[in-house]
Formats: C-alpha cells, sequence, structure tokens
C-alpha cells in the first residue's frame, strides 16, 4: 500500500498512519512522520571592484561532487527578468547561452561549477546571478548573488 500526494505544501506535516485488518493476524498498523520542508533559497551580496574577475560559487555548503551528479543552471537578472547564462548537465560540457550579449564573452564556468565573469563592468551593478541545482523533476536547490560593483 502507498500514499501519494499532489501540491504538498507545509500544512500537510504530520504523523500519518496505516491500519489494515489480516487474516489470521488481526490488525496491522504502520506510522510515518512526515516533515515538509519550504524550498529555501540562499541570497548574498558580493562586492567587486570595476575590471575584476568576479568567482561565484553555486551552492557554498554543497561540494563540487555532489554537484556534478545534478543538472545546474546559471541565470542573470535585473528587474524580475532572467536570462541563462550556462546550463550543464551530468557528465557533459557546460553550455553556453547565447541571449545575452552583455555575457556572451565575459562568463565561464570554472572548477566547483563557480561562475566566473571578466572583466566586471558598471552594468553588471545591481545585477542577481542564480545557480538552480535540479535534485528531483520538482525540487530545486537555488542560490542568488546580487553584485555590488566599485570603481578605484
Amino acid at each position: 500500500w502507498a500514499l501519494h500526494m499532489k501540491n504538498v505544501t507545509l500544512s500537510l506535516n504530520g504523523q500519518y498512519e496505516c491500519s489494515f485488518a489480516t487474516y489470521p493476524y488481526g490488525t496491522k498498523t504502520a506510522t510515518i512522520q512526515l516533515i515538509v520542508k519550504a524550498e529555501e533559497e540562499q541570497h548574498y551580496v558580493k562586492k567587486v571592484w570595476l575590471n575584476q574577475t568576479l568567482e561565484i560559487p553555486c551552492l557554498k555548503h554543497l561540494t563540487s561532487g555532489n554537484l556534478s551528479n545534478y543538472p545546474l543552471k546559471w541565470l542573470v537578472g535585473k528587474n524580475g527578468r532572467k536570462k541563462e547564462l550556462v546550463t550543464k548537465e551530468p557528465s557533459c560540457p557546460a553550455v553556453y547561452g547565447n541571449s545575452s550579449a552583455l555575457y556572451r564573452q565575459r562568463v565561464l564556468l570554472g572548477l566547483n561549477n563557480t561562475l566566473k565573469i571578466f572583466p566586471i563592468k558598471i552594468m553588471d551593478d545591481g545585477r542577481v546571478f542564480s545557480c538552480h541545482v535540479v535534485y528531483h523533476p520538482e525540487r530545486v536547490q537555488k542560490s542568488s548573488t546580487t553584485v555590488r560593483v566599485f570603481g578605484k
């Protein structure tokens, strides 16, 4: 027997019990504690000097070995609009998006799936770079970094 749940929300946290009669042994019961966690997105701010190289880690609390087993993508956004910069499938080379002329020649997926941007320009100020790792078709872990650019 299995319980299938759709559209799971935090309100479904709790203990669930399955009970059924068997012959000749009587009633069998099993319980399970369901803990529903909200999707977490970590937010960071990085300060960088104009014309320097910026490196942004994907998910700081996971090792590159863990990340290499899952698809991931880097996006850049400002004012609520996002564009894909880089996508990476397990055991495949990174694919760089053509959608943003601003980053076409300036981004590189580095070691540990860090996003490298060189050189940093004044138009990068306020941009939000997001890394999305897909652990399951319905489970995505996200990390976003807002860039603040300073001139010398």
